[in-house]
């Protein structure tokens, strides 16, 4: 036994029936049996007997037309009213669309006829025209009284992106058609529209309590994007909702709205960058719909929709204990202030598993800094890095700076000076450790250290250097990370007096550059050989100063000590007393002289000895630009002054 048609289907074969007959039996607009020139009467019979409703030969159909076409119709009508108080996909998708009788006959028909080839060919007989096997505009009026007015630019069905009619021809042979999502809909099947924005998401709702009187508009302002959502749902909780960025033409705009008004969903547009008054516009169209729209800061006044909106603001991004308890079912890690957009990035890159977490950290940033910045992963040791104690302690503090800045300004309550970020100066001649000291801190730190490419940065061209770094502050905040600026003062020098454009645009810069130091949240590490060269209003705004000096001899025997793996092969008489006592270097000359003897011991598949870093130191030398004296190097000198027979062995 065939399943019986739902009521709309019904309604829509009798209207449609009725149509038919009128033409058939030349009481209606068709007296001819090539009426649609290729649709002939015999197979029209055949479809109308195939449908329910009146049925048997002409003459009685005839009669039949008389005696029940308006008592059926009106049955058919009234089972459809009462269709639409149920709980089917069709009446669901009038409800959220808030249709009217009207409205909803229409799309009720045009569904009908869109999913039928049958249907299809009665409407091309009674249109008179193969080309027109869709409703047109004039079909509808006589079908519905007034059902062309359904159709209109402002109706609801076309504010719901529901249904569609032709822009070209004659304004009474426009055909008309359901969207392919409404067919896909009614047919069960609930796949997203394939015309939605990239990268949109639908959220199941996350409660049931109390239902709105009328559709809001949210403004959800603050934080992160992951929190600004999280509180639309918690202000929402009965609604589902479809996530998706600003859609950029009409297409993408009609699918959001579709898509939202058939599952009943609100919709949340995460923004970075004001409305322009067509997407206004598309908002206010969309008055159905409950609409949420989330942004870094407060929207302007005069680009909303122009209707009544309330507002959130948020002030903390930071994931709270049951963020991390979802991600990865722990207590939240002082170490890590992750954002809630962090967490859940993180807690997929290592699979909810806390002991990949310092992994996932790592990977936060990956990609988004290449070109600017080179990123460093921290090998080195704490014991690499030779320092007197008070330095050391210096770094010791950093490091838990970072690290407890959630228990300092979230539990107890203290006010950041400015962001919740640390700022580190690291300032002292070349070759003292900075670069070593900002790798470990890094490291103790678990995060990647990227220092920035300063060529790749500052530009002559005006404005073009605050957009380099608009583009590193920004990837740098969609991770944990250490952000390092070598030779720092080229950036962050003092402003001069304005003499000329150049002056005014430097400073400007700066300022900028203070700026977003300012908001950033993550720890920044500048380098300087001259401390006096930085610009007053950075040094107010460093948490943690760390002078670093030329290591004294005591000092210099350690680096000289560890400059060597355990794996080198040293020869017996290798004298790092006289070393530290002799050369007063740094260590990054120390370090690269023990890789220069190493390389010359490889050359030679022989041990480091002394006349190998002697060697090596002579090239460190050249490279300075410093005077050999034979004070220094003793009785190394006539190697290092070019006699290499006279070293001794």
């Amino acid at each position: 036994m065939a399943e019986e048609a739902p009521p709309w289907q019904l309604m829509a074969d009798v209207l449609l029936q009725r149509e038919a007959l009128l033409c058939r039996l030349g009481e209606g607009l068709l007296p001819h049996d090539f009426a649609g020139l290729y649709v002939v009467s015999e197979e029209v019979d055949r479809i109308l007997r195939a449908l329910p409703g009146i049925s048997g030969p002409p003459a009685e159909r005839a009669e039949a037309l008389d005696r029940q076409l308006e008592p059926g119709l009106t049955a058919a009508r009234q089972q459809f009213s009462e269709y639409l108080t149920g709980t089917s996909v069709f009446a669901g998708i009038v409800r959220h669309a808030q249709l009217g009788e009207l409205s909803a006959q229409t799309l009720a028909l045009l569904a009908a006829v869109e999913c039928s080839p049958h249907r299809m060919r009665l409407v091309a007989y009674f249109q008179d025209n193969v080309q027109l096997p869709r409703l047109t505009l004039a079909s509808l009026g006589r079908l519905l009284g007034g059902g062309a007015r359904a159709l209109a630019p402002d109706a609801p069905l076309r504010r719901a992106e529901l249904a569609e009619s032709g822009a070209e021809g004659p304004w009474a042979t426009r055909m008309c058609w359901p969207a392919a999502r409404v067919l896909w809909a009614l047919t069960g099947d609930d796949s997203a529209d394939p015309a939605l924005p990239p990268g949109v998401r639908r959220l199941a709702a996350s409660g049931d309590d109390g239902v709105p009187a009328r559709p809001h508009l949210l403004l959800v302002a603050g934080a992160d994007a992951a929190s600004r959502l999280a509180a639309a749902r918690k202000a929402l909780p009965h609604k589902p909702f479809l996530v998706s960025p600003l859609p950029a033409n009409d297409a993408e705009w009609a699918a959001v709205v579709r898509e939202a008004g058939l599952g009943g969903r609100a919709v949340f547009l995460e923004l970075t960058a004001p409305l322009t008054p067509a997407a206004a516009d598309r908002i206010d169209r969309a008055a159905h719909l409950d609409w949420v729209l989330g942004s870094a800061g407060e929207l302007a006044l005069d680009t909303l929709p122009d209707r009544s909106w309330t507002e959130l603001r948020l002030e903390s991004a930071a994931a709270d204990e049951a963020d991390w308890q979802t991600a990865f079912g722990t207590p939240p890690e002082p170490a890590y202030l992750l954002s809630r957009d962090q967490i859940r990035l993180v807690g997929a890159a290592a699979g909810g598993d806390p002991a990949r977490l310092e992994a996932g950290v790592r990977r936060l940033a990956g990609g988004h800094l290449d070109g600017l910045a080179v990123r460093i992963r921290p090998r080195r040791r704490p014991e690499d890095l030779v320092l007197p104690d008070d330095r050391t302690a210096q770094l010791d503090e950093l490091v838990a700076r970072f690290r407890l800045r959630r228990i300092v300004y979230d539990e107890w309550g203290f006010a950041p000076v400015a962001a919740a970020g640390v700022v580190a100066l690291f300032a002292g001649p070349s070759g003292t450790g900075k670069t070593l000291a900002a790798e470990i801190v890094a490291g103790r730190l678990g995060l990647d250290l990227y220092k920035v490419d300063l060529s790749s940065v500052v530009s002559k061209y005006i404005g073009e250097t605050e957009k380099n770094l608009e583009r590193i502050f920004g990837a740098a905040s969609a991770g944990d990370l250490v952000l390092f600026f070598d030779e720092a003062d080229a950036l962050f020098g003092k402003r001069s007096e304005v003499s000329d454009a150049h002056d005014r645009y430097a400073n400007i810069e700066v300022a900028y550059l203070l700026q977003r130091l300012e908001a950033y949240q993550g720890l920044v590490v500048l380098a300087t050989n001259l401390q006096r060269n930085i610009d007053d209003a950075f040094l107010r705004r460093i948490s943690v100063a760390v002078d670093f000096e030329p290591p004294d001899e005591r000092r210099r025997r350690l680096i000289w000590e560890r400059a060597f793996p355990a794996g080198a092969p040293l020869g017996e008489r290798l004298d790092f007393d006289f070393l530290a006592r002799q050369f007063r270097v740094t260590g990054g000359v120390i370090r690269n002289a023990a890789l220069g003897a190493a390389f010359l011991a490889a050359e030679d598949g022989a041990a480091v000895t002394m006349d190998r870093v002697a060697l090596a130191l002579k090239r460190e030398f050249q490279k300075l630009g410093r005077l050999r004296t034979e004070a220094e190097f003793g009785p190394y000198f006539p190697l290092v002054n070019g006699d290499d027979d006279a070293a001794p062995a």
